[in-house]
């Protein structure tokens, strides 16, 4: 909380100033008008000054038109102040979240991240506002009203002035109790939001399982854990508005008892009463803005922190310069030199990865799922570092270069790859300033030209997730994107797997073919994609069981023959 009115909100600090000082007077007219009543009834009436009543009345109908003038103002600069504020902090949340490691994103988790962008951002918007609308306005009500009941009569006010001990202590024991109760409601929130995207983007999977139900006992059980945690957050704070107005209305009946009294003796006018029960008014809706503000303070104490956790976590810009190390002359292009990580930091998910590529070379790695062929890619491109060993290209450990100059490097297609809802031509380019040529040969290289010009070419409009395309299309595009900037290293990580045969062998001779200098590296499933590789690892259990070319790896590892004995069979004919 500290970092938003230390940091982002240090820019607007002259305009709040303004904006409180116009709030400020606004609010004082408003206490004003109470105070011009009574004595207009106690003082003017009396003495039958026709003329002075009608000052009086212009009086407090001036004061009336500049307290709604000003406190209209006033909200429009809170308003402002609020968005801009806000737009600055999801800025810079959003590019944090961009550079955010892939251990930390873990970590913290991506339905988390996304209600953090959302809800969270929400809450702290809304007490930017109402902070500097009501954070003025209630206090200066509240205090001023207190003042002007002791001018006016300072026995009936300490009557009202008993209750307000006990109203400071139910807002601090409230609020006490929410702030971490509000904490546990994100919580939940995170793991209701992460829920709904597994289904939805699962929908098709449930459906054909005949899930449904399944998932709607699942959806019920976090849905009511969400409705619980929020029952008993809001039913605290809804403490607080009976509880003081109990208090205040005790208050008030006090009041007007001893206000009688003291009229009947003779020590106070009706005029004053009648303005201390316009203050009494004030000064309870004060305190109820006040408390209505500690409920969303409560809330935005919680979503603060879980923005500034992100905010201030350490991300991949920090971590790009940990080490500096020279360049040495190597005569690989890629190497891997017993390399070990794990995920979790307790057993190790690829051991003893060693490994040397020349450039314009092709590895295919090759193994069970879980035996850490992605990993090998995740650290290559430096999205974690290795725990042992050392990862260089061109002889330079990847530690020490910018990650953005070594990501450039790479032409890369992942494991379910994400296209976007906008044109084929910029699901390539991808904000790289390629021509429409260099999209349009790589949409060649990639096979896709066939069923690109029937959707009526580049520029044709891809919906969400590219669910107009069928899968072996999809990766089509994907590869193009990943060949379109001539990458000097190519990754493909089980970018074939919804490729015929024919289609997966065509694709593997035109990159052979017009990207012979870009050293490719090509994580697959099936024997075919890899067998015309330079070089083939096998993985088994995160260890190196095999490695060699297609012909030395079936003769020499086990492992690799059962993968060609079980698959050469049903594809023989589109192996070449």
């Amino acid at each position: 909380m500290k970092k938003i009115f230390t940091y982002y909100l240090k820019p607007y600090y002259l305009r709040m100033v303004l904006g409180f000082s116009i709030k400020f007077t606004g609010t004082i007219m408003d206490l004003l008008l109470p105070w011009a009543l009574a004595h207009t009834i106690d003082v003017v009436v009396p003495a039958g000054r026709k003329g002075e009543i009608l000052l009086w009345g212009l009086f407090m109908i001036g004061c009336s038109l500049v307290a709604a003038a000003f406190n209209v103002l006033a909200n429009r600069m809170a308003s402002r102040v609020a968005s801009n504020a806000m737009f600055s902090i999801r800025g810079d949340l959003f590019a944090k979240v961009m550079y955010l490691s892939n251990r930390r994103t873990d970590e913290i988790t991506r339905p988390s991240l996304i209600t953090r962008l959302t809800t969270d951002t929400y809450n702290v918007h809304q007490m930017l506002g109402r902070i500097q609308r009501l954070g003025v306005r209630a206090p200066i009500l509240l205090i001023g009203g207190i003042a002007m009941t002791m001018a006016l009569d300072p026995v009936l006010a300490c009557v009202l002035l008993a209750t307000l001990p006990l109203l400071a202590a139910v807002v601090t024991l409230v609020s006490r109790k929410s702030i971490p109760m509000f904490a546990s409601l994100q919580e939940s929130t995170d793991r209701f939001v992460r829920l709904v995207r597994e289904d939805i983007g699962g929908i098709r999977v449930i459906k054909a399982l005949s899930k449904e139900d399944y998932e709607r006992k699942r959806f019920d059980t976090i849905n009511r854990e969400v409705v619980e945690r929020e029952k008993r957050a809001t039913v605290i704070t809804a403490l607080t508005n009976p509880s003081m107005n109990i208090l205040l209305n005790l208050g008030l009946v006090g009041v007007i008892l001893a206000g009688a009294c003291r009229v009947n003796a003779g020590t106070s006018e009706v005029g004053k009463i009648l303005a201390f029960m316009t203050y009494f008014t004030i000064i309870l809706n004060a305190m109820m803005s006040i408390s209505r503000m500690f409920v969303i303070l409560s809330k935005a104490a919680a979503s603060a922190d879980r923005i500034c956790q992100i905010l201030e976590a350490e991300d991949e810009r920090e971590l790009a310069c940990l080490t500096k190390e020279g360049e040495e002359f190597s005569p690989f292009h890629i190497e891997f030199d017993h390399v070990d990580f794990s995920y979790n930091k307790v057993c190790n998910n690829i051991e003893d990865i060693t490994f040397q590529l020349k450039k314009g070379e092709t590895l295919g790695i090759i193994g069970a799922t879980g035996s850490g062929k992605s990993t090998i890619v995740n650290l290559l491109m430096r999205f974690y570092d290795a725990d042992k060993g050392s990862i260089r290209i061109d002889g330079q450990d990847i530690k020490s270069m910018d990650l953005k100059t070594l990501r450039k490097r790479f032409g890369t297609v992942f494991q379910n790859d994400a296209l976007f809802e906008n044109t084929i031509y910029e699901n390539i380019n991808m904000g790289r300033n390629l021509t429409r040529q260099q999209a349009e040969e790589a949409v060649f290289y990639a096979r896709a030209r066939e069923f690109v010009e029937e959707k009526g070419g580049v520029d044709q409009g891809l919906d969400i997730k590219g669910a107009n395309l069928s899968g072996g299309q999809k990766q089509r595009v994907l590869i193009a994107r990943a060949l379109a900037a001539r990458p000097e290293i190519l990754i493909l990580d089980d970018s074939s797997s919804a490729l015929d045969y024919k289609t997966d062998a065509a694709l593997r001779r035109e990159i052979k073919t017009h990207f012979s200098e870009t050293t490719c590296i090509i994580v697959a499933q099936r024997i075919s994609s890899v067998m015309s590789a330079d070089h083939i690892m096998v993985l088994e259990e995160g260890r190196i069981l095999g490695y060699g070319t297609h012909e030395e790896l079936m003769e020499t590892c086990t492992v690799y023959q059962e993968i060609g004995r079980s698959q050469m069979g049903a594809g023989k004919e589109g192996m070449g």
